[in-house]
């Protein structure tokens, strides 16, 4: 009887081979990529992915056309970290604790993806791509908190755009960013800013 010759690797095997190599080496550079912006490298260059990542900078441009799809992997991740939280139904008895518990999750969520949010919008003014999705997300921030407006509070719309501002990424940024708040202090600001916006309204 004569046995196979196992030392003989099929196309078949061979492809898949190269396959999951593939997309090791793309799971590598993104995984790279997150970690420099996470570090405080706001816009990192293809080289110093490609170094963190551990691979050659030709294989960083075979996996992305450039880095403006290296940016739209991460803000495709961006989103996903986002959207579930901006979608749970938030807590409270009234409109005005369901607020509050939105203010506290933001800043949870915020605080998660503010290096991610703040690399994505500086390039954002050289991407159609980043720019849309800037869009977007001010959009879905916009509408999540709209839904738990009472109809009074929604055609208020200075109150309305008001609260919105108090709950949006950019204050969050602000205050943490450019303030250099520590990350209680900042909740307390906009604990603060919304109390005395709600304050305009009744209670219910």
């Amino acid at each position: 009887m004569t046995l196979p010759d196992t030392t003989r690797t099929s196309p078949a095997t061979a492809s898949d081979g190269r396959r999951a190599r593939s997309r090791s080496s793309r799971a590598k550079i993104v995984a790279a990529m997150l970690d420099l912006v996470a570090n405080g490298e706001v816009s990192p260059s293809a080289a110093q992915v490609a170094e963190v990542a551990g691979v050659g900078l030709r294989s960083v441009f075979r996996h992305f056309r450039d880095m403006d799809a290296l940016y739209r992997e991460m803000a495709e991740a961006i989103e996903g970290e986002l959207l579930p939280i901006l979608m749970r139904p938030p807590e409270g008895a009234t409109w005005q604790q369901r607020l509050f518990d939105i203010a506290a999750r933001r800043a949870r969520m915020f605080e998660t993806i503010m290096p991610y949010r703040i690399s994505a919008n500086v390039r954002r003014f050289e991407s159609a791509f980043l720019m849309e999705g800037y869009r977007r997300q001010l959009r879905l921030e916009t509408e999540a908190l709209a839904a738990h407006l009472p109809p009074e509070v929604q055609d208020d719309e200075a109150g309305a755009r008001g609260l919105n501002v108090i709950l949006s990424f950019s204050t969050w940024r602000l205050l943490r960013h450019d303030q250099n708040l520590p990350p209680e202090a900042a909740a307390a600001v906009v604990r603060r800013m919304l109390g005395d916006a709600l304050a305009r309204w009744p209670q219910g």
